[in-house]
């Protein structure tokens, strides 16, 4: 008998049925733009083939019996591995609803003209960095705690400057090797560990630092300033993702809108970011 057969159809449930159908969709696009990119695109293909050749091997198709058996047999051990290989993208799923408006915690009690004091002081270290090809990696906490990876490196707890920065960064220093952290408005530690994207579709010319910024954009909200000491290109990597090649102008606006908020909007519009107050 048709499944159709069992429901009483009236507006309420045209209207539930249309809104399950939407959520889904949603859901289904927030997961296609979550793995764009990135190595579970190819686990993915690597699972529809199994699920065809289960599906193709049934009793109603092709009746491939011993097929079907090894692959029934092996389903919970099949879900485990599937578990275990899109750990990454799992994770990085969960982080992003749990940073959604229901659970969404204070990003930070700063003002905005603190903020915006903070963007001039990054940018211009970030810049002279670049113009004189020392290497950097700065990361911005976000809703994301990164204690673990504070730890790892020199506890510092100081006032985010232009000078403390560039210091920091200085080849030969003991800090310079690893990534400065910065939490609000303080620089929380430096020479910090980060972990490693092991994303396959980056460039082989990117090295370390680049896939340590990137690495920690994938498991955290964080933001990471990158410049490289081969070029001297500065690099902004977020939610796994790098933009490459950016001037200061571009800088400055990339991070006013990623660390302002809506309520913070009109005093970014009516300054010019990059002027000291």
């Amino acid at each position: 008998m048709p499944f159709s057969t069992y429901i009483t159809w009236t507006p309420l449930t045209a209207i539930t049925a249309l809104l399950d159908i939407a959520i889904l969709a949603f859901i289904i696009y927030k997961l296609m733009l979550l793995i764009s990119g990135t190595r579970a695109v190819p686990l993915i293909r690597g699972v529809a083939v199994i699920l065809a050749v289960f599906v193709f091997s049934g009793k109603r198709l092709f009746d491939l019996r011993a097929i079907n058996w090894l692959l029934g047999s092996f389903q919970t051990a099949i879900i485990v591995a599937l578990v275990l290989l899109f750990q990454p993208e799992l994770r990085r799923a969960l982080e992003q609803i749990g940073r959604g408006q229901i659970f969404a915690i204070a990003r930070s009690s700063l003002a905005a003209s603190d903020i915006v004091y903070i963007i001039d002081e990054i940018t211009e270290a970030v810049v002279s960095c670049a113009k004189t090809k020392t290497g950097a990696l700065v990361v911005l906490e976000r809703d994301t705690g990164l204690s673990d990876y504070i730890e790892t490196g020199v506890l510092l707890d100081s006032a985010v400057t232009r000078e403390i920065l560039l210091n920091i960064f200085v080849d030969g220093t003991p800090l310079h090797d690893g990534a400065v952290i910065i939490r609000g408005d303080r620089v929380a530690a430096a020479a910090c560990f980060l972990p490693l994207t092991d994303n396959p579709y980056l460039s082989t010319s990117l090295g370390t630092r680049h896939r340590a910024g990137i690495g920690i954009t994938e498991v955290s909200d964080a933001i990471c300033l990158i410049v490289s000491e081969e070029t001297g290109t500065i690099s902004l990597a977020s939610d796994g993702k790098l933009v490459r090649a950016l001037d200061e102008k571009q800088l400055r606006e990339r991070l006013a809108v990623i660390l302002s908020s809506a309520g913070q909007a009109k005093l970014f519009k009516g300054r010019e970011v990059g002027k000291r107050a």
